[in-house]
């Protein structure tokens, strides 16, 4: 199985036994590198291979691994930025220019990832490979730029750092499946955490999540994943997703070490005297594929489950058995070519409408998995339709489960990787609601040199931090314009290739009445020779020359723009305060432009496309020069970097 599927692996359930075998010799660099990459420890490997390419010509396998490192922790900015820079060697593969698309849809740079992917199709005519990608990337463009009144609320009172995901309610409480935070319990070989476990939570009114605890019941006493379950609608049949224990599962060798694949299994609780009798589905076959994530149809009739088994049409397929007179489940039949796809599809729930939800990866999406609906049954289904922007997003969404619906209203569970998030896979209520009042933002994004509008730049409205509200462009008149929630805090970000961005705070909080707000977004021209553009914020603690995190955020954004404009080259200059000698205060202000080099060479710029320069005391922005008796900000105002574009 290719690492980048571990991720369903992991949604999946399946268990997995790692058995390490290590030379006795102290490896170097590389293979300490290769030996933490063979064991899933992206993020201690990343660490290493960043010493490896930091090198005038670094090897093109090194930074393959060192942007797939980044992808596999899902910290797909710095995987962009290392991405960018593989596909710039003539000898990188044509399957590169796919996974940075797939990383690309990611970040939602919908529109650099179609370009990507339309690269691939004309290097090697295979159109058909990215087809579905590249109209995915059409469609998430519009969904974006106009989404649904779902509103989405992240459940913190169940989720944590580790995974939480696949809700099933049931009557005011909820079952859902997580990795229990527990030292003392075997975990998993490959993902290093606790092997999931089935949870129950008080769910109130408004669907919020409260009092978790995990669930003392015998299905939970497995050594390896339990979860997810689903049950019948008064709770007395439980079929319950559980890797198989045994030892007949595929065994794989990578490098040095051999893997131990268990399949899934399904099995029937039934509730009798208090206890439960357990029953395993009868098309368990654990030496040849896996089956689980059961769903129940509104007349309990129909059970639906996820399978790779022979006589699929994909990796992962919907299947179906109907109830027999006698109480037996049929043979299973293929949900049919209207559900499924040559990818994966995964997570049913049948509403009680009799709608389908569930998620795919083959179908024209926003990125990972996304969330669709179908109606119809068993294996006669209406095309599927992509539920859109929030309910979808770049990264995977899933297990998505109403509780309510109407004509008015729908409010209901979904998981998600997105960002933004509490931890792993975190789960979230959503509810569709009418606003009482509206808010909204017009906008316009300007030429801060010229003073002139700015047609096509791209305007992304972030809320609660980091999390993407909505994306656009900005029109031939150089506006745009975003609805507004209440109470909420926003981030306005315009950006645009050859240009520095820039980014502005609104805020709806106190607002209470219908109305349109205003911002204006000013983005500095990069291809001016000799010009000097001051990194807004970047400020030091006294006598310091280490990077504040308030000041990593500023700098991650010049790390984009040189990402952007490939043959941007600049100085970065660092200054002082006035306090301390001013020799010494050369050499400190030297320090501070090394960290920042440091900075961007460790997110994915090339250190070539970057000279330092300490210039001190000597070009102070205020009064507080030697002798001078000034207040703390006044001195902070002058240790600050600025940066100078040496060649475009």
């Amino acid at each position: 199985m290719k690492k980048k599927n571990i991720k369903y692996v992991l949604l999946l359930g399946f268990g997995l036994c790692c058995h390490i075998a290590i030379a006795q010799e102290q490896p170097d660099l590389r293979q300490r590198a290769d030996l933490l990459y063979t064991q899933y420890n992206y993020a201690r490997a990343a660490t290493i291979y960043l010493k490896l390419v930091d090198v005038k010509k670094p090897k093109l396998s090194d930074l393959e691994i060192l942007a797939e490192c980044y992808r596999q922790i899902n910290d797909y900015e710095s995987a962009e930025n290392w991405y960018a820079r593989v596909i710039e060697y003539p000898e990188s593969r044509a399957e590169n220019l796919i996974t940075y698309g797939e990383v690309l849809k990611s970040n939602s740079r919908y529109a650099e990832a179609k370009k990507i992917l339309q690269l691939y199709a004309s290097r090697t005519g295979d159109l058909k490979r990215v087809n579905n990608e590249i109209l995915g990337c059409d469609s998430a463009t519009v969904w974006m730029a106009s989404p649904t009144n779902h509103k989405l609320r992240n459940e913190t009172g169940v989720n944590t750092e580790l995974a939480e995901f696949g809700v099933f309610p049931i009557g005011s409480k909820i079952f859902y499946t997580a990795e229990p935070n527990q030292e003392q319990q075997k975990k998993d070989g490959r993902t290093g955490h606790a092997f999931l476990r089935i949870y129950t939570a008080d769910q109130t009114a408004n669907n919020e999540l409260t009092a978790k605890l995990i669930h003392k019941a015998d299905y939970n006493n497995q050594p390896y994943h339990v979860g997810p379950i689903a049950t019948s609608k008064d709770g007395s049949m439980l079929f319950v997703t559980r890797t198989y224990p045994g030892k007949s599962g595929e065994v794989s060798k990578e490098n040095k070490f051999r893997f131990n694949t268990n399949n899934l299994e399904l099995y029937i609780y039934s509730a009798k005297n208090g206890k439960y009798d357990v029953t395993p589905f009868p098309y368990n076959d654990v030496k040849k594929y896996s089956v689980g994530h059961a769903a129940l149809s509104p007349d309990e009739k129909t059970l639906y489950f996820v399978s790779d088994m022979p006589g699929g049409l994909g990796a992962t397929d919907i299947w179906y058995c109907e109830l027999e007179q006698d109480g037996s489940w049929g043979k299973p039949k293929n949900a049919g070519p209207e559900i499924n796809t040559d990818q994966n599809e995964m997570f049913p729930n049948i509403g009680n409408d009799g709608v389908m939800y569930y998620s795919s990866n083959g179908w024209p999406g926003m990125g990972g998995l996304d969330v669709f609906e179908a109606k119809g049954g068993r294996n006669n289904w209406s095309k599927p339709t992509n539920l859109h922007y929030p309910v979808n997003s770049p990264a995977d969404d899933f297990a998505f489960v109403t509780v309510r619906k109407t004509e008015e209203a729908q409010t209901g569970y979904l998981s998600s990787n997105r960002k933004g998030g509490v931890g792993s896979d975190d789960i979230y209520s959503f509810g569709r609601v009418k606003p009482k009042i509206v808010l909204a933002l017009k906008g316009e994004v300007l030429n801060k040199s010229t003073g002139a509008l700015i047609e096509g730049a791209t305007v992304t409205l972030y809320g609660n931090g980091r999390s993407i509200v909505s994306k656009r462009y900005s029109n031939a008149d150089g506006l745009f314009f975003f609805e507004l929630d209440k109470e909420t805090d926003y981030t306005v970000l315009g950006q645009k290739e050859k240009y520095y961005s820039d980014s502005v705070l609104v805020t709806t909080k106190g607002v209470v009445k219908s109305d349109t707000l205003f911002a204006s977004l000013k983005l500095e021209p990069l291809f001016e020779i000799g010009k000097t553009i001051a990194l807004q914020n970047i400020h030091y603690n006294f006598d310091k020359a280490n990077i504040r995190k308030d000041a990593a955020k500023i700098l991650d954004e010049l790390v984009r723009t040189m990402r952007d404009n490939p043959t941007l080259e600049i100085e970065l200059g660092s200054h002082t305060d006035s306090r301390g000698s001013d020799v010494y205060n050369i050499y400190l202000s030297l320090c501070r432009a090394h960290s920042v080099v440091e900075y961007v060479v460790n997110r994915g710029i090339s250190r070539a496309r970057m000279k330092t320069k300490g210039y001190g005391e000597t070009q102070l922005l205020n009064r507080c020069k030697n002798g001078v008796k000034c207040s703390e900000a006044e001195h902070q105002a002058n240790r600050r970097t600025e940066f100078k574009i040496l060649k475009y």
